[in-house]
């Protein structure tokens, strides 16, 4: 078999899932639901007929326009899905077979949670809570151990709430939100207590390189301004977690 067969099946599949997780992203926060009724046009209610639905292709075929009034298909469908087709080509190239779909629903749940955070500032409870499912059962199948991944989780969640509890008792004022601790003790679930720094190491760097491209770009940047952290940390995992399964002993 072909070492391109697993990445470009994980990629297409990624891609077709992306379409689900964009419109999952852009209807939950509203109260909606992405598996009820039809797609419809953002900019006049019209249904979309499958041949306008195709991943990725659609998009470049439209040139970003719907079909039906020619208004503008927001870009966060085909950036989804761009996002889940390289996660999914990731981990058809670091793990190939079907063991590599347990890292790549990791991904994609990973992208999910940072849509949500990054457009909304919101990470639910029960995203968080099957992710962190998801770690626990795939500790049948990848590395680390079972217990280094509980040790991950109780010092992710921990660690977190301290440097948060910490910062409000010292400045007065929220500083971190309410899921990212839950967050990071999820991602310990997956990766471990040792891969823990250098997440958060490299979600702290993401950060001041955005705040870096704010101020870059004339923006004017505040001590409170908003950022989401969850997005950052999540945007770290996952490449964490294909180097630590890349490189295990």
């Amino acid at each position: 078999m072909s070492d391109l067969f697993w990445p470009l099946a994980f990629g297409v599949l990624g891609a077709i899932l992306g379409s689900f997780l964009a419109t999952v992203a852009l209807r939950w926060p509203a109260g909606g639901s992405a598996l009820a009724g039809r797609s419809m046009c953002d900019g006049c209610g019209t249904p979309v007929p499958p041949r306008h639905l195709l991943p990725l292709l659609s998009a470049l075929l439209l040139r970003g326009r719907a079909h039906c009034c020619g208004a503008v298909i927001a870009p966060l469908h085909w950036q989804v899905e761009a996002a889940a087709a390289l996660v999914g080509v990731a981990a058809g190239v670091v793990i190939p077979g079907p063991l590599g779909l347990a890292v790549a629903a990791c991904g994609w749940l990973l992208v999910l949670i940072i849509v949500l955070d990054a457009t909304e500032y919101w990470i639910p409870d029960s995203l968080v809570a099957a992710f962190a499912i998801g770690g626990l059962a795939a500790s049948l199948v990848l590395p680390p151990p079972l217990e280094d991944r509980l040790i991950g989780g109780a010092v992710g969640f921990v660690a977190l709430w301290l440097i948060a509890a910490l910062y409000r008792r010292t400045r007065g004022r929220e500083g971190m939100g309410g899921a990212d601790p839950k967050l990071f003790g999820a991602i310990g679930l997956w990766l471990g207590w040792r891969m823990l720094p250098p997440v958060l190491l490299l979600a702290a760097m993401i950060g001041l390189g955005v705040v870096a491209w704010r101020a870059a770009t004339g923006r004017a940047v505040a001590a409170d301004d908003a950022l989401p952290f969850g997005a950052f940390l999540a945007l770290a995992a996952y490449p964490a977690l294909l180097l630590m399964i890349r490189f295990q002993p």
